[in-house]
């Protein structure tokens, strides 16, 4: 499932209506959320979210595990609807439409709305120019001079192409792990999202791949809004612009980051950071 959610397949019909949807396309790229509440069943894991995520930044999530990180992000991009038993109440606006209003298609929500996952999942048995293409090519787009464009500029944006150029044919699983999540931020940025979310991305990756990976974000931020689920407060504090404090479902602290972390204005978020819990 993960590897599919990896790729956003978007029918012609899907890509009409996202086309007809003028107020969906403006360029504003800003999330607001609003009494973002979601869960399993009977359980209730995020318990009123509401933040705005502001263009062209990068928006830290930290908090000790189980507090509804994750689960905060599925919901931006409608991945979590897809768990059976899932439950989502409140408001997600992107570029002032509120994706869970009747009238949005979640597909046209992921295609906007990009997702590297913790784990990195290139598909096994395609090469690196084919693991880059495979969203457009599902599209439909089977103009080589196009494909040939997009491989190049994606695999430079997400720092790989120097590394990779004279190896397109060959596995993408073949890569380090590094390479293969920066082959995975590539997959994602060749079909042009909006919104790029970041599930922990570095989690099992050595100091220098998550450099690289950190040196990426910060470069993609002047086209992107990134949003980056972390349990690191060190790369928060390196990469982020904004940072926000979840505890148990609930934000507990958001803000300019150097704020969070020097003089946040909550005990709770102060005793986190100095190490005494979490």
């Amino acid at each position: 499932m993960e590897i599919l959610e990896g790729i956003e397949i978007q029918s012609e019909r899907v890509r009409n209506k996202l086309a007809e949807n003028t107020k969906f396309q403006e360029s504003t790229t800003e999330l607001e959320i609003n009494g973002l509440k979601a869960g399993f069943g009977r359980t209730q894991v995020l318990k009123g979210i509401s933040l705005q995520i502001k263009q062209n930044s990068i928006t830290a999530i930290m908090g000790p595990s189980g507090c509804g990180k994750t689960t905060f992000i599925r919901c931006i991009n409608r991945l979590h609807e897809l768990t059976p038993g899932a439950t989502v109440e409140g408001e997600v606006k992107l570029d002032g439409v509120n994706i869970y209003s009747r009238e949005v298609d979640p597909v046209a929500v992921r295609r906007k709305v990009g997702m590297v996952f913790q784990k990195p999942n290139p598909f096994p048995t395609m090469s690196v120019y084919d693991n880059v293409v495979a969203g457009l090519k599902l599209n439909g787009v089977r103009d080589k001079k196009r494909l040939d464009g997009v491989v190049e500029k994606s695999l430079k944006m997400a720092f790989l192409w120097d590394e990779v150029k004279d190896e397109l044919k060959k596995s993408g699983s073949a890569l380090s792990g590094g390479q293969q999540q920066r082959l995975c931020i590539a997959r994602t940025l060749a079909v042009e999202p909006e919104i790029i979310l970041m599930d922990e991305p570095c989690s099992a990756l050595d100091p220098t791949a998550t450099a690289k990976i950190e040196e990426a974000m910060v470069s993609l931020k002047k086209d992107y809004t990134i949003v980056i689920v972390t349990h690191n407060m060190q790369q928060a504090a390196r990469v982020a612009d904004y940072t926000a404090f979840f505890y148990l479902g609930e934000m507990v602290e958001y803000g300019p980051t150097q704020q969070v972390f020097e003089k946040p204005k909550n005990e709770l978020t102060e005793r986190y950071i100095t190490g005494k819990f979490g």
